[in-house]
């Protein structure tokens, strides 16, 4: 069942930079990467290029964990949330070219350093389905 991110869940991973993507693959080894994604329509999205080993341990498992956090020193100030949800891969259309310009919009060295083209790059959508928060 959909989760929706709302309020300070929400506000908290519009607000940050990187979030880390844990996939599983076919053999069950977990494999945790950072990823920078934007918060679209209830969704969650990020780019990759389309051979990525994430890429491959989603196509044989949709289900990830996506975590933004906040590091400090001083632990009673740590923040952060953990959503779970499933991913589906578009690789073309309208919500990748939505989801590209999003990504652009907020992660400007896009564009210059790792364009998002369609057959050469995939946007992952991940759909929420529940959320561990601390410090929000």
């Amino acid at each position: 069942m959909a989760y929706r991110l709302r309020g300070k869940e929400l506000a908290f991973v519009r607000a940050q930079r990187v979030a880390r993507l844990a996939t599983v693959s076919e053999a069950m080894e977990p494999h945790n990467v950072p990823v920078c994604a934007v918060a679209i329509g209830g969704k969650l999205f990020f780019a990759s290029e389309a051979g990525a080993r994430k890429v491959k341990n989603i196509r044989s498992n949709p289900r990830v964990a996506l975590v933004f956090d906040e590091y400090h020193e001083d632990w009673t100030k740590l923040r952060g949330i953990m959503v779970v949800g499933k991913a589906t891969i578009i690789e073309k259309g309208a919500t990748f070219h939505r989801a590209r310009l999003a990504l652009y919009r907020k992660y400007r060295q896009y564009r210059k350093i790792e364009p998002i083209e369609e057959g050469e790059s995939i946007i992952v959508a991940v759909t929420p389905e529940r959320t561990f928060t601390w410090g929000l």
